[in-house]
């Protein structure tokens, strides 16, 4: 995909607001939410995070030595041994309102059973193994219109090579 502008390296402030700061936040910045990014925010774990930098890069699955796509396991997997960490689980909301270069989807089908075009998936732990339950976010510019968006997938789910995913960078040694 060559229109799109890859994250390299980017340093993110990660944390350090309520619920109720963030969703203002947010909405401040003139970011929609769907459902299942709400359900998210809405965990404890969105509350209580002191403010913190998370230096974040990102990935394709196939860049991940998956040519042929794979489960969220799979990946994550991959990406540990390539060196990568999972996001902060918060991180997703603090990245989407730092990052203003995303590339615009080429289609506006919101939900298809699968990534959507220009999507930017950020690699995180799950907050439930429940598949009704969300498992994490992506970010997403639609009609010029920036989104953070909750998920859901199964195990067994499997992502495209193309798919892109956003990882934690480890700390440099000082």
């Amino acid at each position: 995909m060559s229109d799109r502008s890859p994250v390299g390296r980017l340093e993110v402030r990660v944390g350090g607001l309520s619920r109720r700061q963030l969703m203002d936040s947010l909405s401040a910045h003139g970011i929609l939410v769907n459902g299942h990014a709400e359900t998210l925010i809405g965990d404890v774990i969105f509350g209580n995070q002191a403010s913190r930098r998370v230096v974040v890069t990102e990935r394709t699955v196939a860049e991940l030595g998956l040519p042929h796509g794979a489960t969220l396991a799979q990946i994550f997997d991959s990406a540990h041994q390539q060196g990568l960490l999972l996001c902060p689980v918060d991180t997703a909301p603090f990245l989407r309102m730092a990052l203003n270069e995303q590339a615009a989807s080429r289609d506006s089908v919101m939900s298809s059973g699968s990534a959507p075009d220009g999507a930017l998936t950020v690699a995180a732990e799950a907050l439930s193994e429940d598949d009704e339950y969300p498992k994490g976010f992506y970010l997403r510019v639609v009609d010029g219109q920036a989104w953070l968006r909750g998920y859901q997938c199964d195990d067994e789910h499997t992502w495209p090579p193309d798919d892109r995913f956003i990882f934690q960078l480890p700390p440099s040694p000082v």
